[in-house]
């Protein structure tokens, strides 16, 4: 029996074929391969998808969150907060700016950034730690963060919102896209996202003009159109061929979101009371589908067994390793609910190109555990 992916992102390619070799082949016909027709054609296309006023692309999702804080002036001499519980990428983009991170706690329910932690650290910051200038919430999984909440603590302290939005292209709490709630949303189109590259790319949205023409300058050595460094900026630009691959995808995106969302619908019935849970007034994406089993490592083994592959993300907080370990401020919960979940979860196979049988298949498996 055909083993079940965790993840595929060759699907993606298979699915569309026809149009992306022609899409790759335009580019190549063209001559024009860095900053042309196809990223800005890209950039209107997914800010119009997003709802965004201004969409600037760059080289990855790291990119993204750093060219965000440096444009908005966050550097050496100030703290950011955010989760422990996300990718290490999250972390390393702050440091990237110089700034230093203080790593909270996350909701136990949602894995999404507590916003009573938020509120008690920037009401009271550790001693020693610079002025906290920004908040990065994390969407993890495709799961919104409580944004309402967050943007709330984060007003009344004078504290800039990033979202970090890498896993969540088409989240929405109550019906306002992620991105859109706080200074900028940063976007990752790793090949593994909803709406995802063959190879390095990323975003950032704003609804401020001014943020998003020093991020466009930043992106590229700070020129202006003189090629005058006008601004101290780096080499991070989304290629042409990446961008027209990604206006291929952007096209079904919402469709494909859609099937993320049958499928976790298939896994919850399946799972019964053990179905991961969501926010009432949060849509998630299902960039994963990740459940909690105290039994983690015989669930594993029992799909790996029927042939069904699985993933953790991640296995360790951010301050757990070794180069954040004892170095990068927590907050007052110690990231202890973080250290909790990390024991326990697990990403089933999530991708809109898994067929019904396979998703029956999982089904199987998880009411046999």
């Amino acid at each position: 029996m055909k083993p079940i992916l965790q993840s595929d992102p060759g699907a993606g390619y298979r699915a569309a074929q026809a149009q992306i070799d022609a899409a790759v082949a335009r580019v190549l016909g063209s001559g024009n391969y860095v900053l042309g027709q196809e990223v800005t054609g890209f950039e209107s296309e997914f800010a119009a998808w997003l709802g965004a006023p201004n969409v600037v692309s760059c080289a990855n999702g790291t990119d993204a969150l750093v060219l965000a804080l440096r444009a908005a002036g966050i550097g050496k001499g100030d703290a950011v907060a955010t989760v422990s519980h996300t990718a290490i990428a999250t972390v390393a983009a702050i440091e990237m700016t110089g700034a230093a991170p203080i790593l909270l706690d996350v909701d136990e329910a949602t894995f999404t950034l507590d916003p009573a932690e938020l509120g008690a650290v920037l009401a009271a910051p550790p001693p020693g730690l610079p002025p906290i200038r920004a908040v990065i919430p994390v969407h993890l999984y495709g799961q919104p963060a409580a944004m309402d909440a967050i943007c709330a603590q984060a007003a009344r302290h004078g504290v800039l919102v990033i979202e970090d939005c890498a896993q969540a292209h088409g989240a929405q709490v109550a019906g306002r896209p992620v991105g859109l709630w706080g200074a900028a949303g940063t976007f990752s189109f790793y090949p593994t996202k909803n709406l995802g590259a063959f190879g390095d790319g990323g975003a950032v949205a704003t609804n401020d003009p001014d943020l998003a023409a020093r991020i466009g300058a930043l992106r590229q050595y700070g020129w202006d159109r003189e090629r005058l460094a006008q601004l101290p900026g780096v080499n991070s630009r989304l290629d042409e061929l990446q961008a027209a691959i990604l206006r291929v995808k952007l096209a079904t995106l919402t469709r494909d979101n859609a099937r993320r969302a049958e499928i976790a619908r298939a896994y919850d019935r399946a799972l019964g009371a053990g179905a991961p849970a969501r926010a009432a007034d949060r849509t998630h994406v299902f960039h994963q589908y990740v459940i909690r089993r105290p039994d983690r490592d015989r669930v594993q083994a029992a799909l790996r067994d029927a042939g069904i592959g699985s993933a953790i993300h991640y296995p360790a907080p951010a301050h757990l390793h070794p180069a954040y370990r004892g170095r990068v401020a927590v907050g007052p919960a110690g990231c202890r609910a973080t250290e909790r979940l990390v024991a326990e979860i697990l990403s089933l196979p999530m991708h809109p190109h898994l067929s019904d049988e396979e998703v029956a298949r999982v089904c199987r498996a998880l009411e046999a555990l």
